[in-house]
């Protein structure tokens, strides 16, 4: 089964040097074990852009569809028999990144 890893964070700043070299090695485990699908970080939240194409008009919105303290500043998709090895998974990602760490199924 698949899950997604969306990484939170709250502040305006990237990973520290120290963070990013330990993603590096949660992200070479993951590899070597078999676990990795795909990973990415993402631009800050001004960087995102809203496009709602349910009326008769588009309306395209620059910004975060929701203003929040959090973000989304990443993520890993990753392949795990079950939820306790996802979450075990998580679990280290957390650590290596420092950040909190959302695990969710993919249907």
């Amino acid at each position: 089964m698949q899950y997604l890893f969306s990484v939170l964070h709250d502040s305006p700043s990237f990973g520290t040097d120290a963070e990013m070299a330990a993603i590096d090695v949660f992200n070479d485990r993951l590899q070597t074990e078999g676990h990795w699908v795909f990973a990415g970080g993402l631009g800050q939240p001004d960087t995102a852009t809203v496009i709602d194409n349910r009326g008769e008009e588009t309306v395209i919105t620059d910004g975060p569809y929701l203003e929040s303290k959090e973000y989304l500043a990443g993520f890993w998709i990753i392949e795990a028999p079950d939820l306790d090895v996802a979450l075990a998974l998580a679990t280290e990602g957390s650590k290596a990144c420092n950040r909190r760490v959302e695990v969710r199924p993919i249907l």
